[in-house]
């Protein structure tokens, strides 16, 4: 697919996040030479012609006082899964669940679910309580507590600038 200049601009300039402004896309607009109702209208084009895939939301929860996180791996019967974890997912403390195959014998484990808290006790008591619920009653489980954080970030894109094709970055 073909990428315009214009759409590689503003590409470029998303992919480090939108600015914490209350106008966005204005600050977006200015850094490129658009204005906001173009790059507005930009942004609703290349999410149409799937240059842009998605939006996501990186919570920088260790900056907001949120030191431990564990992933919490559950052992859901199959005919279950899309029940319980569209469930978990709307828990509160949870930020983030799927579901992922197995991988027997040795990891029996098909819903994961992140769990963030203020100390490692909080954490615990988060998970003990989801436990407890007759959602996941009896549902074999382990927790993985992080030992380190990496940075998070959105995806990279280049552009091979001979034809202005996307690349893979």
């Amino acid at each position: 697919m073909a990428v315009s200049e214009k759409q590689r601009k503003l590409v470029t300039a998303m992919q480090e996040g939108l600015p914490l402004t209350p106008r966005p896309y204005q600050k977006i607009g200015e850094s490129i030479g658009m204005s906001e109702k173009d790059t507005i209208r930009l942004v609703r084009d290349c999410v149409h012609e799937s240059l842009i895939k998605r939006f996501g939301v990186v919570v920088r929860h260790h900056e907001l006082g949120f030191r431990e996180n564990a992933m919490v791996v559950w052992d859901v019967p199959d005919n279950r899964v899309d029940e319980v974890g569209e469930w978990l997912g709307n828990q509160t403390g949870v930020t983030l669940c799927y579901r992922r195959p197995r991988r027997a014998p040795h990891w029996p484990y098909n819903l994961y679910c992140m769990i963030h808290g203020r100390n490692r006790e909080a954490v615990r008591d988060r998970i003990e309580t989801l436990r407890q619920s007759t959602k996941l009653g009896g549902v074999s489980h382990a927790v993985l507590f992080s030992k380190r954080r990496f940075k998070q970030r959105g995806a990279r894109y280049g552009f091979d600038e001979g034809n202005r094709q996307r690349v893979n970055a």
